[in-house]
């Protein structure tokens, strides 16, 4: 039997484990990575060494391989309108993957279509900040300067990368010196942030995931809870729905993020897309009967997609950030002997401060012990608790 190759362009830990979810299923990969030392490209086999902003490069590794798709979303557009014209299989496909590559066309698409985003616009200077400040001032009438408001690169931006949050004009000069165009956005009154992931194949077919909590720190994300608790199942519905509809009207196949604001007044409010495997899926690899990265593989391969549903009450990531302790193989004898249960999953990656470097699973029926569990693992690894 001849198994369909697919092409992973980026060599991260959401391609590793990509990866890993395609062995069972004798699904082969090919890889385009930076470097050999790249976390997919410890595991992956067949491995292409070059930059994926060189068309060339792209090209000549696109031969031999069913479909393309992605760990990130840095590839130029135009490299992949001319893949797209020379045939290859894409997928999510460029029509879907322009609304998460550039945070301006995706507003202007949500917009149109009805979905519930923060205020924005795009700005061209400080003074245009500081007029847009005052449009959120005056339609919120409390005579206030509008401030502070969000600040985002349209391209390039992730883990708080590309995002400030600024005060007065004076501050508004930093996103322009990188010399790309600037969304302003108003700063959302959230009770907290949700994430709701879905799978789309080629042919239509949808699953939807639990809604997660996902909570931050330092921008970052620090932990995942599945599903988010206490929220209110219509409002749950409607975030589930939300999603599997951006999804259909944006043509996404594959696994589709969208990042969510809570507000305090009951709404929920688009803030991001990813159109991959998203850090607020991790949790799936162990708490649900198909993850997100086996429903990436279907989805872009169109086969059946798997079953979403929860293998617990509760399941827990958190992520494994470096510390100043480089040498975590040495915790998981305490980790592993304080919680048989414990799921670790590690990249590969150098330990550095602040790094993300792997990431922790627990499950169980009481969510304040399932909380502890994931915290404890994940602060132990890093070295920030010693007990």
């Amino acid at each position: 039997m001849t198994f369909p190759v697919v092409g992973m362009v980026g060599g991260g830990q959401l391609a590793r484990m990509t990866h890993e979810a395609g062995i069972p299923l004798g699904i082969r990969f090919k890889l385009l990575s930076d470097t050999p030392q790249d976390s997919a490209a410890q595991v992956v086999s067949d491995v292409v060494i070059g930059d994926y902003r060189d068309l060339d490069t792209l090209r000549e590794f696109a031969r031999g391989c069913d479909v393309i798709t992605f760990d990130h979303e840095h590839v130029p557009t135009e490299h992949l309108q001319a893949l797209e014209a020379d045939g290859i299989v894409i997928r999510p496909g460029l029509d879907a993957l322009v609304h998460a590559q550039d945070k301006g066309v995706m507003r202007a698409r949500l917009d149109a279509i009805g979905v519930p985003c923060p205020r924005h616009r795009i700005v061209s200077d400080p003074q245009d900040v500081a007029a847009f400040a005052t449009e959120l001032g005056g339609r919120e009438g409390t005579g206030t300067d509008g401030f502070p408001v969000v600040l985002k690169t349209v391209r390039g931006g992730y883990d708080g990368k590309g995002v400030w949050v600024v005060d007065s004009v004076e501050e508004a000069a930093e996103p322009f010196k990188a010399g790309v165009p600037v969304l302003a956005e108003e700063k959302v009154d959230f009770v907290r942030e949700l994430a709701a992931n879905v799978v789309r194949s080629p042919h239509g077919q949808a699953v939807a995931y639990p809604v997660v909590e996902s909570q931050q720190v330092d921008g970052v994300c620090d932990t995942v809870i599945a599903p988010a608790p206490d929220l209110d199942e219509e409002l749950a519905l409607q975030a589930e729905e939300l999603a599997l509809r951006i999804a259909k009207e944006l043509g996404v196949v594959g696994h589709l993020a969208v990042e969510l604001f809570q507000t305090r007044d009951g709404r929920i409010l688009v803030n991001e897309l990813a159109m991959r495997p998203h850090n607020s899926g991790h949790w799936t690899q162990d708490g649900a009967i198909t993850s997100q990265f086996a429903n990436h593989v279907r989805a872009v391969l169109d086969l059946p997609l798997g079953d979403p549903r929860p293998r617990a009450r509760w399941t827990v990531m958190a992520n494994v950030l470096g510390g100043d302790y480089p040498d975590m193989y040495s915790a998981y004898l305490h980790c592993m002997a304080r919680d048989p249960k414990l799921k670790i999953h590690m990249y590969g990656k150098d330990v550095k401060p602040g790094r993300k470097v792997g990431h922790v699973n627990t499950y169980g029926d009481d969510l304040d012990d399932v909380l502890e569990r994931a915290r404890h693992a994940a602060g132990y690894l890093r070295g920030t608790i010693t007990e």
